[in-house]
């Protein structure tokens, strides 16, 4: 994918309500207008990278892009889990990812379970290739060290920020 790494921004909105309550692994969710400007190359699946929630610490991150197969949504997604415990949810805060790496394809799922299961071995993954140094240089990219609140109006990957 010649997009990757993407780079976005956007205020975290309320989802599906499905991440804490059904699966037990919090996601934070953009609005449309995110969604809607992802390049055509960015296919639907699953990603790792790197997330900040306004301008706190740089965390490794999943996120799954598309219509979520075992929920059958009708409406496309970004849903990010940061792989951090927070002591509180950031609806209403930005969230600026860097999307870095393609895992899979999304895909459905016989049972809420099995579905479960794939999301732990995706983060596991995540963690691993994280770790390697073409993407651990990443985390030090200029793309976070600029405070969401001055920058409204930079552009990373064609997508205003």
């Amino acid at each position: 994918m010649r997009s990757l790494p993407y780079f976005c921004r956007g205020e975290v909105v309320h989802g599906f309500g499905r991440g804490s309550k059904d699966l037990g692994i919090p996601t934070a969710n953009f609005p449309e207008s995110v969604v809607d400007n992802l390049p055509a190359d960015i296919s639907t699946g699953i990603y790792y990278g790197w997330a900040c929630v306004d301008n706190g610490d740089i965390h490794k991150m999943v996120m799954s892009i598309g219509w979520n197969p075992y929920y059958k949504n009708t409406k496309k997604s970004m849903e990010t889990h940061v792989i951090h415990t927070f002591e509180e949810d950031f609806y209403g805060q930005i969230l600026s990812v860097a999307m870095v790496g393609y895992i899979r394809p999304e895909r459905g799922f016989n049972s809420l379970d099995e579905l479960i299961a794939a999301i732990h071995s995706d983060i596991e993954e995540a963690k691993i290739k994280l770790d390697l140094p073409e993407h651990l240089k990443l985390k030090e990219h200029q793309f976070f060290k600029t405070s969401v609140s001055t920058t409204p109006n930079q552009i990373f990957n064609g997508h205003r920020l």
